[in-house]
């Protein structure tokens, strides 16, 4: 049964296992009810019974699995310490990651190889149409040095991490030793500067191709200007040759073709001499970069999986090839590999819940236990694993009248880094489904779409979300209410104001409230190190029932509002680029193609713990893409908190977001979201100092909100003239200088009277 969110699915379960029971049509031994969870299956027991008069206990799949290894065994084996506590589990796996790094020297290189090549997904500019989907995925992954500073690209990364490992100082970015900038351009700094030689080096982002009559021809990304780039790389050169200065270059086609490291120390070998830090000290610099973390968590994620789904090495190697997943792939299994031995290694005579579950459905498998259940329920189908899957198919294939009846919704799947598989739910008869006049695979699917929790705008909001990823199974959707006002609410915070942004939307709830009623609001964070003081909060406003809760751990509640904190871009943001690595399709029979999907199903469950509205906090320099994605879609009726402005102004320069923000000169200048990359910095209107003048296509002037209007300036898409003095007298030129060199010949009158 297909269910959505805050549709009753327990309900319905229990109901008819009641029915089961209570018709006759099966005896209560007969009757298997599965959870998930200890709470769940016992709400599940106690419907059961109120509604039929019979007991029948619900069980988790655990709970089930121990009481088979126990009735074949006649003892149950220790648990692991580990096995109910996740973040006992992830600490386990770094320690097995240290030991390692000091026990076997081979294993710690392919650590330190990891940590200082592959962390991240190595996407250039080549992969990407425009500077801002470039610059938007490089911002999601935080691209930092062993050394510590954040550096523009994942080759520079290379660089950096490289020159680190083999102890060669050097600064990142550093101002070149002599002034060579003129015309009020941005001083020069080389990419690198060595400490000990005093060399420079710059990468520089081009790539070569030889055309047909043998020419190499040096070729650029997509986006970038070629001639400006290359005339740039001529001026770098002509300022190392005037000065005297060594420069080392190093190029893009050199890591297309497999040779950048090398290539580097070959250029670098008669100026520096080559001290790679003890394999010990890398690692510890890795822990205290808090790198170690991330990587721990998602190896974890990698060996549930691997080992529900009956996986093995040269499997998982095999498959990487497939997908084209490269170097990376094979350098995470080279760490994988080890971490998982040494993890089986001290489970010893322990086992773990994947054991647990694996060990019970070899014993129905192999029929040395005997299935009394005919009738076998499911509830939260959508979170089932491979192993899960594998025990309830052994029961149900010991008796050829045996039934499996599961209910659950796969727009909900938000358990993958616990093992959940939705290939078995998209699947489900294959699975599952039975025989009849030889034709296997038979099974009813039912979907039950009416929700008894969220209003129209709501439900149909979150119904949209969820269906951009084309693999979610379509459902219809019949909603509790009709809502009356905006329910879907954005709310941008400046940094460090998320707390304030948060208190200003608490207050317009409470606003709303009667004076002898009170209102539930449901704080949601994608982690736990969000909470907010909630103490102050509760105190603060007596009139809401304030409480907060991640989102995997909302699962199931409900609220009249709900507050979405901190939906920002980044590796620990939302969506978390943690989660949905691409290297977990490796211990999956269903390939997630779509990006964040997992992630998408988490905001999802999000927007439907909410009855009547939701808001959603967000970094105004930072937001996150679902953010993003909400606004740019009409479709989805985004309301504008009271007070902020809801203007989008595209940068001219790449194509992101320009953000209004406040100068040293205190007034309001805009600036590209993509600060780190782009640069993009304009002023406000200087009558309103609110907004900013935009030219419409075709126009030669641009026009500001206010009213006012300026000559537009022909060389930037961002940029109009303002009079400026000069040596030769007054002349019009581009406000974004010396970032823009647009110039025009003076006017009467640079400014004209709103019409």
């Amino acid at each position: 049964m297909l269910a959505g969110a805050g549709s009753g699915k327990t309900s319905v379960i229990t109901a008819k296992a009641a029915y089961l029971a209570k018709a006759g049509i099966r005896q209560p031994e007969e009757i298997l009810l599965l959870a998930f969870a200890k709470n769940a299956a016992q709400e599940m027991s106690e419907r059961v019974e109120s509604r039929s008069g019979v007991p029948i206990a619900a069980r988790t799949f655990h709970a089930l699995a121990y009481d088979i290894i126990g009735a074949v065994e006649g003892s149950k084996p220790a648990l692991a310490d580990h096995a109910t506590d996740d973040v006992a589990f992830t600490n386990a796996i770094k320690e097995i990651l240290k030991d390692l790094v000091h026990a076997r020297p081979e294993v710690s290189k392919a650590i330190i190889k990891w940590f200082a090549h592959f962390m991240v997904e190595p996407k250039t500019e080549w992969d990407f149409k425009t500077k801002h989907e470039y610059y938007t995925h490089m911002e999601k992954h935080d691209l930092r040095t062993l050394q510590g500073e954040k550096v523009k690209s994942f080759e520079e990364l290379q660089i950096a991490n490289w020159l680190y490992e083999n102890g060669v100082e050097y600064e990142y970015e550093p101002l070149y030793e002599h002034k060579v900038s003129d015309n009020g351009r941005r001083d020069y700094c080389p990419d690198f500067r060595l400490a000990e030689s005093g060399v420079y080096i710059e990468h520089f982002g081009v790539r070569r191709r030889t055309t047909s009559d043998g020419v190499e021809w040096l070729t650029t990304a997509p986006f970038v200007d070629r001639e400006r780039y290359l005339s740039s790389m001529s001026w770098k050169r002509k300022v190392h040759v005037e000065h005297e200065t060594v420069l080392v270059e190093t190029y893009s086609y050199e890591r297309q073709e497999g040779r950048l490291l090398t290539a580097l120390a070959e250029k670098l070998r008669p100026h520096v001499t080559l001290r790679p830090r003890p394999l010990e000290e890398l690692f510890d610099r890795v822990i205290e970069l808090k790198q170690v973390d991330g990587f721990s968590q998602m190896l974890g994620t990698f060996l549930r999986k691997f080992k529900s789904g009956g996986y093995d090495l040269s499997t998982c190697e095999a498959k990487s090839q497939r997908m084209g997943l490269g170097k990376r792939a094979a350098a995470f299994l080279e760490v994988f590999g080890p971490v998982f031995d040494d993890y089986q290694r001290k489970l010893g005579a322990r086992i773990d819940f994947e054991d647990m579950i694996l060990r019970a459905a070899h014993y129905v498998e192999t029929s040395a236990y005997r299935s009394p259940f005919r009738h076998i329920l499911v509830d939260e189908f959508q979170d089932i694993s491979q192993s899960r899957g594998r025990l309830v198919k052994a029961l149900k294939s010991q008796h050829l009248d045996a039934r499996v009846f599961a209910v659950g919704d796969d727009w909900q799947s938000i358990f993958r880094f616990a093992g959940s598989d939705l290939h078995l739910m998209r699947h489900f008869g294959g699975e599952f489904g039975g025989t009849f006049d030889n034709e296997p695979g038979i099974h009813r699917t039912v979907d039950l779409g009416r929700t008894f929790r969220s209003v129209d705008k709501l439900a149909f909001a979150a119904r949209s979300f969820i269906l951009k990823n084309p693999a979610q199974i379509e459902k219809r959707i019949v909603p509790a209410g009709t809502a009356t006002g905006p329910v879907l609410k954005i709310v941008v915070s400046s940094r460090n104001e998320d707390q304030k942004a948060l208190v200003d939307v608490l207050s317009a709830i409470s606003a709303n409230v009667g004076a002898t009623d009170t209102t539930s609001v449901l704080l949601l964070g994608r982690y736990r190190f969000i909470e907010p003081r909630m103490p102050e909060l509760q105190r603060q406003f007596p009139r809401l029932n304030v409480s907060f809760k991640t989102i995997h751990g909302s699962k199931g509640l409900e609220a009249d509002h709900v507050i979405l904190l901190n939906a920002d871009s980044g590796r620990a943001g939302f969506p978390s680029e943690i989660v949905d690595d691409p290297l977990l399709s490796l211990v999956s029979p269903e390939e997630e193609a779509f990006e964040n999907a997992e992630e998408r199903r988490l905001m999802y469950v999000a927007m439907t713990r909410a009855r009547h509205t939701m808001t959603v906090v967000a970094s105004n320099s930072r937001p996150s893409p679902f953010v993003t994605e909400l606004r740019e879609d009409p479709a989805y009726g985004i309301a504008t908190a009271p007070g902020v402005d809801d203007e989008q102004l595209a940068c001219g320069e790449c194509g992101g977001r320009l953000l209004r923000t406040r100068g040293q000169d205190q007034r309001n200048w805009f600036r590209c979201e993509h600060v780190q990359h782009c640069g993009n910095f304009v002023p406000a209107c200087p009558a309103c100092d609110l907004s900013l003048p935009r030219r419409a296509e075709g126009s030669l002037e641009s026009s500001c909100r206010c009213g006012h209007q300026y000559p537009s300036c022909q060389e930037c898409k961002d940029g109009w003239m303002i009079e400026r003095s000069g040596r030769y007298g007054r002349f019009l030129s581009c406000v974004r200088f010396p970032a823009c060199q647009g110039r025009q010949k003076s006017r009467a009158s640079s400014q004209t009277t709103p019409r």
